[in-house]
């Protein structure tokens, strides 16, 4: 049996909203990011080992908001004290975080088919955040993360890239469809494409 994404009959591929006249880098992409683990990491609280000596990988756990500690296949968000999310494309990787983080310390759980990941990538994928996320959009830097909402949805920001602004967003699940319109929507009017 194969699994389904939250958007494998809701997201579309082509043109869409004002894109006629605007070229490649003036033309928003909007995708869904799939086949990747995620792994939310959490700390117990009678745990005395530093969450500073653990490394999942060759990653570090970033120890305060907003940070994210990356490599080519595998981001560590900090979520809030003591928990971590750990998304990445490699297939064995919540086999590593249990290798580095035993059950007697933390809470390893994988949530990888309870999000809908959205990325959307281009020169306006702020201009798009702003329409329904109350946080300042403009301050948040790359590799840092924010947990916030967008139009009521609880989300998560991870900015992955600057080359162009581009933002992988997390939603539950459930909410994947909704959010999903709500993000195209928004997008609209600078034109943008399915990928």
């Amino acid at each position: 049996m194969t699994a389904m994404t939250s958007l494998q009959y809701i997201h579309k591929k082509g043109r869409f909203g004002d894109s006629n006249k605007k070229g490649g880098k003036n033309l928003l992409q909007i995708s869904e990011v799939k086949n990747l683990a995620i792994i939310q990491l959490v700390q117990y609280k009678k745990s005395k080992i530093e969450p500073g000596t653990i490394k999942i990988g060759d990653l570090d756990l970033p120890l305060k908001s907003p940070k994210v500690t990356t490599d080519k296949e595998t981001r560590i968000l900090w979520n809030a004290p003591r928990t971590w999310l750990v998304i990445s494309s490699k297939k064995n990787i919540i086999s590593t975080i249990k290798d580095k983080c035993d059950d007697k310390n933390f809470a390893v759980t994988d949530i990888s088919h309870s999000r809908a990941v959205i990325q959307i990538k281009g020169i306006q994928a702020k201009e798009v955040l702003k329409k329904g996320c109350p946080i300042n959009i403009n301050e948040i830097q790359v590799n840092s993360c924010a947990g916030t909402v967008f139009n009521g949805i609880t989300v998560m920001v991870d900015f992955v890239n600057n080359n162009p602004d581009t933002f992988n967003l997390l939603a539950l699940r459930s909410f994947g469809e909704t959010f999903y319109h709500h993000i195209t929507d928004s997008a609209l009017e600078f034109g943008y494409f399915g990928v």
